[in-house]
C-alpha cells in the first residue's frame, strides 16, 4: 500500500510533464504542412523586398528581379501536393501512445531503478574533477613528446582544445587549437578559435582567422556568419549587414539556419 501511495502521484507528474506534448499535438497548425510553410516563407520574402526597395537598399530592377523569382517559387509552392490526413493520423497515434510511454517508463525503473542510492557528495565530484585534471596532464605530457607536425600530435592538440573549452578555460582552448593550426590549417578549427574569441568579445583577434579560413572555403557558411559577427561585435553593423544579406542569398529555403540569419538581420540597428 505504500509503495502504491509514492508511485500513484510519480505516475500523475509523469503524465502532467507530458500535457503540453499532448496539446501541441492536438493544436491546429498555422501552417499545415511543408506546402503552407514555403508560401508563408515566400509571402514574408515579397514583404521584405517592398520594404527592402521603399528604404532604398534595393533598386527598382534589383526588386523587380527578386519579386519574379519569389513568384515563380511561391507559385510552385501553391501546386505541390501533401498528405496532411496521415500527418493527422501520425500526431493522434502519438497522442495514444502517451500514457503507454508514461507505463513504459515507470515499469523500467522499477526493474532496473536504484531510488535508494544516494547522490554523489562534494567530495566524490571533487574526485571525479581531479581525475580529469590528471588525464589532461598526461595528456599534455605525451603531446610535448610528439612532433608538433605530426598528425598525432594535431588530433591531441584539437582534444586537448575541446577538452579545456568543456571545461570553462577558453585561453586554454585557443592555445591548443592555434598549435594545431601552426602544424594543419582547418577551416572548420579556424572556426572554433574564431568563435571562442567572439566569445571572449574579442573581435580583431577573431577576424584574422575567419578571412584566413575564408581563403580556403569561401563558402563556409558558419565562416561567412561569424565574419558579420566580428564585424558587428567590432562596431560596423552596416558591413555585418553586408556579409550576412550576401550570406542569405546563397542560402537554400530549407537550409535550418535561414530563420536564424533572417532574424538576426532584422535585429541589426
Amino acid at each position: 500500500m505504500e509503495d502504491f501511495i509514492i508511485w500513484l502521484p510519480l505516475v500523475l507528474l509523469a503524465l502532467a510533464a507530458l500535457m503540453p506534448l499532448a496539446a501541441a499535438l492536438l493544436r491546429p497548425r498555422a501552417a499545415r504542412g511543408r506546402r503552407e510553410a514555403d508560401m508563408a516563407l515566400y509571402r514574408a520574402q515579397l514583404a521584405e523586398l517592398d520594404r527592402e526597395r521603399e528604404v532604398g537598399r534595393l533598386d527598382e530592377a534589383g526588386h523587380r528581379a527578386a519579386t519574379l523569382e519569389v513568384q515563380r517559387r511561391l507559385i510552385a509552392a501553391a501546386e505541390q501536393t501533401e498528405g496532411e490526413a496521415q500527418a493527422g493520423r501520425g500526431a493522434m497515434a502519438a497522442l495514444v501512445l502517451l500514457p503507454l510511454i508514461v507505463a513504459a517508463g515507470v515499469g523500467l525503473y522499477l526493474l532496473r531503478g536504484t531510488p535508494g542510492l544516494p547522490s554523489a557528495t562534494y567530495a566524490m565530484r571533487a574526485e571525479v574533477q581531479e581525475r580529469d585534471e590528471r588525464l589532461l596532464a598526461t595528456l599534455r605530457e605525451r603531446l610535448a613528446a610528439l612532433d608538433p607536425r605530426s598528425e598525432q600530435a594535431w588530433q591531441g592538440y584539437v582534444l586537448l582544445g575541446n577538452a579545456e573549452r568543456a571545461r570553462g578555460r577558453p585561453e586554454a582552448a585557443i592555445a591548443a587549437w592555434r598549435t594545431a593550426l601552426e602544424a594543419r590549417f582547418d577551416p572548420g578549427l579556424a572556426g572554433e578559435v574564431a568563435e571562442t574569441e567572439i566569445e571572449r568579445n574579442a573581435p580583431a583577434a577573431a577576424m584574422p582567422w575567419i578571412e584566413r579560413g575564408l581563403r580556403e572555403a569561401p563558402n563556409d557558411p558558419r565562416l561567412r556568419f561569424l565574419f558579420g559577427l566580428a564585424e558587428l561585435q567590432a562596431g560596423r553593423p552596416e558591413a555585418a549587414r553586408t556579409a550576412w544579406q550576401a550570406l542569405l542569398a546563397d542560402t537554400p529555403a530549407d537550409a535550418p539556419w535561414r530563420a536564424m540569419l533572417t532574424q538576426r538581420l532584422s535585429s541589426l540597428p
